[in-house]
């Protein structure tokens, strides 16, 4: 997709009339007095909405699925799940691909990516790593809404850098294992996510680009991304970053007031490891990029200036949007017309950075 105009951009700003009926017939509501309902209310009507997805559950015949401990550089571990085609590596071998699930750095877990992974190892030929790393518990906005779940694994010391350190080290710990995994990661490195994971999927690839991994992320998967804060925005495209404040249609994020995701993580303001834009480093020899970002999400704006910036660096990219639609539409509302098709464009997007 050529550059697109910002007449294109803000006309995405328009509900369709198919995505309004689903959310005013079934309205996403993310609620609770304390964070394991808020957690169970996120969680519970997406495991209902899975038989509804092109691939419901294990297609054990078609993907092999195993769990794996990955050890941390803090002396813990984290959980991946692999998926691993049962008719064995196409010619070349298996590449690999790596998965960061979505939620906020407060949320989700391996479920959130099993449809992806499945599909990637089905209809790819890849091996995919899906990781379930570290990640806040955290009190929102109003702070009185959630109370300490000590025996939780949401703990607050999981605060930022720990997931996006958890996902790195799972890369590293998956190219050192490839052989058992059945990968060949020199016949393609892929990382992605979507939302969180996709800020650490964008973070990670120019950390590889960075510190020289070997092999390298060859391309990386950026769904409706977290990649410039709103802390950073450079004062010359400011007039350009509006989606946070003015996409408050979304029924998801109904919109981001300033400041809400950074208090959640907490990261370090400039850190590249959480904000890929303004990467003390450039961006050129970025791997090439697969963006889909939808038109009501309050991070559009920051998913079309970011894919701006690697092509202006030289960087290869894809971009689709999906104009009238919200963040995480296809998995709230997986009936839709419009999510099969933003599944269908997934898969082609991750065969487009397979590409050699």
């Amino acid at each position: 997709m050529a550059h697109l105009t910002r007449e294109e951009v803000l006309g995405s700003g328009e509900v369709t009339p198919e995505y309004r009926k689903a959310f005013e017939a079934r309205p996403v509501e993310i609620s609770g007095s304390n964070f394991s309902e808020y957690r169970t209310s996120r969680a519970a009507p997406l495991e209902k909405l899975r038989h509804l997805y092109p691939i419901s559950g294990p297609i054990s015949d078609q993907v092999k699925e195993t769990l794996h401990e990955v050890p941390t550089r803090d002396g813990t571990s984290i959980r991946v799940k692999v998926y691993q085609p049962v008719s064995g590596p196409p010619e070349g071998g298996s590449p690999l691909i790596m998965m960061y699930h979505e939620g906020g750095w407060c949320m989700g877990d391996l479920t959130d990516e099993d449809l992806n992974c499945r599909m990637f190892a089905r209809g790819l030929g890849a091996t995919c790593v899906n990781v379930e790393y570290r990640y806040v518990y955290s009190q929102l906005d109003p702070p009185c809404l959630f109370t300490m779940l000590r025996e939780s694994r949401l703990a607050p010391e999981n605060q930022f850098p720990i997931g996006v350190n958890d996902c790195w080290d799972a890369l590293k710990w998956s190219i050192a294992n490839s052989p058992m995994l059945g990968a060949t990661p020199s016949r393609g490195l892929v990382d992605g996510g979507a939302s969180a994971g996709g800020n650490i999927a964008a973070v990670l690839a120019l950390r590889s680009r960075d510190e020289k991994l070997d092999p390298p992320v060859t391309g990386q998967y950026l769904c409706v991304p977290v990649v410039l804060p709103d802390t950073n925005v450079p004062a010359h495209i400011s007039h350009l970053y509006q989606s946070r404040t003015s996409n408050i249609s979304d029924p998801v994020l109904k919109g981001l007031s300033p400041g809400s995701v950074e208090a959640m993580y907490g990261p370090e303001t400039n850190s590249p490891l959480w904000d890929p834009f303004n990467h003390p480093g450039g961006h050129q020899g970025a791997a090439k990029a697969f963006f889909q970002v939808c038109g009501l999400d309050p991070l559009r704006d920051e998913a079309v200036l970011y894919d701006r910036v690697l092509r202006e660096s030289g960087v290869l990219t894809r971009f689709e949007l999906y104009g009238g639609y919200g963040h995480m539409f296809w998995t709230n509302y997986p009936e839709l017309q419009a999510s099969k098709d933003f599944v269908e464009d997934t898969v082609k997007g991750l065969r487009w950075l397979l590409e050699r």
